[in-house]
């Protein structure tokens, strides 16, 4: 008796790898730019976006640039594993301003797999404590600014952005 397998995913860790590199690229930008994360900091981030990603376990990151408050600059990363016809584009376009009384908000969303045993199982593996947030994320008060799309296989990351 023949077992027959199919997989629906058509993409590697590799693959995951070459996204997640552009979007690293993209908040070591947005860190340099505005002051509001040290280098370190940007790398610890995007170091467990790539964890949650290779398990699955992520939907989108969404960074926001806050000044007292009030939003001005934002992007969301959205996952996307069916990104095949999508074209690639180069990191970029996230200089955003150096604002005094800054602040970098960086809020992920995880997909229904991330359960209470997957999160004890990842919890060693990643550098930040991630605690639950109850932030908006919607940007109602912003414009949407264009984005960019992150693309290995067919494995992606959309980005979306917004700018005051």
């Amino acid at each position: 008796m023949s077992q027959t397998r199919t997989a629906s995913a058509t993409y590697t860790t590799t693959d995951i790898e070459n996204v997640v590199r552009r979007v690293k690229a993209d908040l070591a930008m947005i860190a340099d730019s505005t002051g509001g994360w040290t280098p370190q900091k940007a790398a610890d981030y995007a170091h467990d976006v790539e964890v949650l990603a290779k398990a699955g376990y992520l939907a989108w990151v969404d960074v926001t640039l806050l000044q007292n408050g009030v939003e001005l600059k934002a992007v969301r990363f959205n996952v996307d594993t069916d990104a095949g016809t999508l074209s690639t584009s180069r990191p970029g376009g996230v200089l955003w301003p150096r604002v005094t009384a800054a602040e970098l908000r960086i809020v992920i969303s995880y997909t229904d797999a991330y359960t209470s045993a997957a999160r004890e199982a990842t919890r060693s593996k990643l550098k930040i404590g991630w605690t639950t947030s109850h932030a908006d994320t919607s940007h109602s008060s912003l414009s949407s600014s264009g984005g960019r799309n992150y693309v290995s296989s067919t494995y992606g990351m959309q980005r979306k952005d917004w700018a005051a």
